[in-house]
C-alpha cells in the first residue's frame, strides 16, 4: 500500500500526540512545581518515601504502571468509582485517560529538575526578600521561580518529549482508537506489524529527528541542567 494511503491516520496521530504531550506537560507544571518546592525545601521524614513514589516511573516498567493505572481507573478502581461518580465515566480508552496516564508517567522528568534548580538557589536570595517583608508566597514567585527557570526549561522539554515517546502506558490505557487514543508510537507498532515498513519508517525517522532536536535544545539552552535533573 503506498504510502500517501495512509497519511490522513499519520498526520492524526502526529496530531493527537502533540495535543497529549502538551497537555500533559502543562498539567506536570502546575502540579510538579509545588511538589518540587516542597521536596527541595522540607526536612520531613516523608520526603525520602514522596520522592521515591515520584521517581518510581524511572525504572518501573510501563506496562507494570499501565496494568495498575488500568485497575484504579476501571470500574473496581478509586479513580474509576471516583470518576463515575463525579458523572464524568470510565476513562480508560479515553484520550483523558491517556492524559492522565502520561501525568504520572512523566512526572520525574518534570519533578526532579524543577528540586534540583529550586535546592541550587540556596537560602540566601529568600532570606534576603524575608528581610525585605516579603510573604512566603511573594519570595516564592519573585525569587524561586525566576531563579530556577533554567529548570523549569529542562522539565519543559523533558516532559513534553518524554510523553512523545510513551508507548507501553498508552497502549494499555488507551488501546488503539483512530483518532482517539492511537498516538504516533503506537501507529509505528502498527505499520510494523502490518508490514508497511515504509509509513514505518518515515514516522520511526520523524521520532528520531525529533529526539535530536529535543537534546539538541536541552543542551543548548540549558547546559548547565543535564548534570543537575537527577541529582548529578
Amino acid at each position: 500500500m503506498p504510502a500517501e494511503a495512509n497519511l490522513p491516520a499519520d498526520l492524526a496521530a502526529i496530531w493527537l500526540t502533540f495535543k497529549l504531550a502538551t497537555i500533559t506537560t502543562l498539567l506536570l507544571l502546575l502540579i510538579g512545581t509545588p511538589i518540587a518546592w516542597w521536596l527541595a525545601r522540607t526536612r520531613s521524614a516523608w520526603k525520602g518515601p514522596v520522592g521515591a513514589v515520584v521517581a518510581l516511573p524511572i525504572v518501573l516498567p510501563p506496562t507494570v504502571l499501565g496494568f495498575y493505572l488500568l485497575l484504579l481507573m476501571g470500574p473496581a478502581g478509586v479513580i474509576g468509582r471516583f470518576t463515575e461518580w463525579a458523572g464524568i465515566g470510565l476513562l480508560p480508552f479515553t484520550f483523558w485517560g491517556l492524559v492522565v496516564a502520561s501525568v504520572f508517567y512523566s512526572m520525574p522528568f518534570v519533578v526532579q529538575p524543577i528540586q534540583n534548580a529550586f535546592e541550587a538557589i540556596g537560602e540566601a536570595p529568600l532570606e534576603a526578600a524575608a528581610t525585605l517583608r516579603a510573604t512566603p508566597l511573594d519570595a516564592f514567585f519573585s525569587v524561586a521561580v525566576p531563579l530556577a527557570k533554567p529548570g523549569f526549561i529542562t522539565a519543559s522539554i523533558l516532559g513534553f518529549a518524554h510523553t512523545v515517546g510513551e508507548f507501553g502506558v498508552v497502549l494499555m490505557i488507551g488501546g488503539n482508537i483512530p483518532d482517539k487514543t492511537r498516538v504516533v508510537s503506537v501507529l509505528i507498532y502498527d505499520h510494523v506489524e502490518a508490514l508497511e515498513y515504509g509509513q514505518a519508517h518515515w514516522l520511526a525517522g520523524a521520532m528520531v529527528a525529533f529526539s535530536f532536536l529535543v537534546l539538541l535544545a536541552l543542551y543548548t539552552l540549558n547546559p548547565g541542567g543535564r548534570q543537575r535533573r537527577f541529582g548529578r
